[in-house]
C-alpha cells in the first residue's frame, strides 16, 4: 500500500512541484532534479524492476541528459528545465520517451505562444506588484519550460508501468 502511494505520488509531485518552482522563480533547483533520481533508485528495485530495465531507463536518462544540454549549450533551454527533462526520461525509459518528449514540444509551444501574446499586452495595475508576474510579463523573459515539462510528464506517467502496477495488484487482490 505505501510503495503504492509512492509511485502514484513521488514523480507527479516532484514535476508539479518543478513547474510551480519554474513558474514562480525562472528556476528548477537541482534538488528537484535530485530528488527524481533518488525517487528511481529507490522506487525501482522495490517494485521489481529488472537490472537489464533499471540499466535501460539509466540509458533513457543519459541520452536525454546529453542532447538536454546541448540544447542549453545553444541557449535553447535553460540548465534545470535540462536536468529536470533528463530525470523525467530517467523515470519513462525509452519505451514512453518519445511520447512524453511529444507532449512536453506541444506543450511547449503553447506555453511559448500565449507567453508571447500575454507579454504583447500591458500588465494591469494591480497585478504589477506581484514579482513573479512582473518577471514573466517581460519581454525578453524567458519561458518556464518546466511548466511544458511537467505537463508532458503528467500527460505520459498514467500510462507506465508505474502506475499500472498499482492497478494490477488492486486487481490482483480482489
Amino acid at each position: 500500500m505505501t510503495l503504492d502511494l509512492a509511485r502514484l505520488l513521488l514523480f507527479p509531485a516532484l514535476m508539479a512541484f518543478a513547474a510551480a518552482s519554474d513558474l514562480f522563480t525562472m528556476t528548477i533547483s537541482n534538488r528537484v532534479s535530485l530528488a527524481l533520481v533518488a525517487g528511481f533508485l529507490v522506487m525501482a528495485p522495490l517494485s521489481g524492476m529488472s537490472m537489464p530495465d533499471v540499466l535501460s531507463h539509466i540509458g533513457a536518462g543519459a541520452v536525454l541528459l546529453v542532447i538536454a544540454f546541448a540544447c542549453f549549450a545553444f541557449g535553447w533551454i535553460g540548465g534545470g528545465d535540462a536536468k529536470v527533462a533528463s530525470a523525467a526520461a530517467l523515470w519513462f525509459g525509452f519505451a514512453h520517451l518519445m511520447n512524453y518528449l511529444l507532449y512536453a514540444s506541444i506543450f511547449g509551444g503553447i506555453l511559448t505562444l500565449a507567453l508571447m501574446q500575454f507579454r504583447q499586452w500591458p500588465l494591469p495595475y494591480m497585478l504589477a506588484g506581484q514579482p513573479w508576474l512582473v518577471r514573466l510579463h517581460a519581454k525578453d523573459g524567458g519561458i518556464p519550460y518546466g511548466i511544458a515539462l511537467a505537463l508532458g510528464a503528467l500527460m505520459i506517467y498514467p500510462e507506465t508501468d508505474w502506475v499500472k502496477a498499482i492497478d494490477a495488484a488492486r486487481f490482483a487482490m480482489q
